[in-house]
């Protein structure tokens, strides 16, 4: 193969991993409500804000054309969310 064929399908890669950190992005922007709900602890209200500063700060631990870090940071805080939301959610155990 030459470079030519390489280097398109790089950047088909790299825009799949794009258009999947901003996927969970919005994903996590829309669990944003879960954040209004009083049972939500602090520390998973702060995740779900250090998720997003992540994912749009310039710095990261991958440079920005690989998103694998942002997607994972965002799958932990949606994963978190969920979790803390579902807890709250459950029936108190007398």
């Amino acid at each position: 193969m030459d470079g030519k064929i390489w280097l398109t399908l790089a950047a088909v890669v790299a825009a799949g991993l794009a258009i999947a950190a901003v996927v969970l992005l919005v994903r996590v922007f829309r669990a944003r409500r879960l954040l209004l709900d009083a049972g939500i602890p602090l520390r998973d209200k702060a995740l779900f804000w250090a998720a997003v500063i992540y994912t749009v700060s310039p710095v990261d631990l991958i440079p920005d054309p690989v998103y694998l870090d942002d997607i994972g940071v965002l799958l932990l805080a949606l994963r978190s969310l969920h979790a803390a939301a579902a807890a709250a959610t459950r029936p108190a155990k007398t």
